[in-house]
């Protein structure tokens, strides 16, 4: 029997059998899906390019040369300079580890705080619920981005700020998410017999709701992706994330938003790396949510 026959049998003898036949099986889907792939690749592309940034930027992100100041793409600079005669590639490029960890972050954050809350409020019930969907309620109230900007002007401009306000406003989509699924569940029979076995609460939260509400979860963190880039971009924009001489996308477009119709370039090329990026986690999460959401549609 071939490896590939052992991962793909219908009888495992094993739970780890079982399990990394599931995980085989989930890369088969994924990889059937060409899109996916395509930002699977693009995101291994940009996780690489943030790694090794110090040995791949042609030149120092943050050096003026103002004889060299806004210069087109050439040789010399393949994407051309900004007003101060930075190189554009290499900001990008050091950029993308500013967007990898604000979106990392952000990423660990909203889903664990969403999952937390859901699923308390779910498996509770009663007034436990109703207060904290009434709280989740009014964070879905305001539009992201706004309330963001009032956290980051209450707390100050700086990219730890920018990062705790997107986390504390893309949350409640999350919450919603883990309360519903663990309404749909919490009266199971599996959950009837752990009782009966002396589970706990917290133990039947950990150990048997937590686990099923993670796929979905996943999908959503992966979909909400590119909005997190472009809510840290529109930040970065309005000069409440990241501050000077920091090479984050967002401040670098506003930077040139003043020589857009002379200078194109300034703007348009951390734009289209925005646009790249957050197109290639769309992609991902396309294919994710057909790898484990086990209601979506497979054809």
């Amino acid at each position: 029997m071939t490896r590939r026959d052992w991962l793909l049998s219908d009888a495992p003898q094993t739970r780890r059998q079982a399990r990394l036949g599931a995980i085989y099986q989930g890369w088969l889907t994924f990889r059937a899906n060409k899109l996916a792939m395509v930002g699977l690749i693009i995101l291994v592309l940009l996780i690489g390019m943030a790694i090794l940034a110090p040995w791949i930027a042609p030149q120092n992100p943050y050096a003026q040369n103002l004889a060299d100041r806004l210069q087109p793409p050439s040789v010399a600079h393949w994407l051309g300079t900004d007003a101060l005669g930075r190189d554009i590639l290499s900001r990008l490029i050091h950029g993308s580890r500013i967007t990898l960890f604000i979106v990392g972050t952000v990423a660990l954050i909203a889903p664990v705080i969403g999952l937390l809350i859901g699923t308390v409020a779910g498996f509770a019930g009663g007034w436990v619920d109703q207060v904290l969907m009434r709280v989740t309620d009014i964070f879905l109230a305001f539009p992201k981005l706004i309330l963001a900007l009032a956290f980051v002007a209450a707390l100050g401009p700086s990219i730890g700020n920018a990062v705790l306000a997107l986390a504390l406003t893309a949350w409640p989509p999350y919450a919603r998410l883990a309360r519903a699924e663990t309404l749909t569940i919490r009266n199971a029979d599996f959950i009837a017999a752990a009782r009966l076995q002396g589970a706990g609460r917290l133990r039947l939260l950990i150990r048997h709701i937590w686990p099923l509400c993670l796929s979905s979860l996943i999908v959503r963190v992966a979909l909400d992706m590119a909005g997190i880039i472009l809510s840290a971009a529109g930040l970065g924009f309005l000069g409440l994330g990241a501050q000077p001489p920091l090479p984050e996308w967002g401040a670098m477009i506003s930077d040139g938003r003043g020589y857009i119709l002379d200078f194109w370039w300034v703007a348009a090329m951390p734009g289209i790396a925005i646009f790249l990026v957050s197109m290639a986690f769309n992609l991902l999460g396309d294919g994710l949510r057909d790898v484990l959401d086990p209601k979506g549609d497979k054809s």
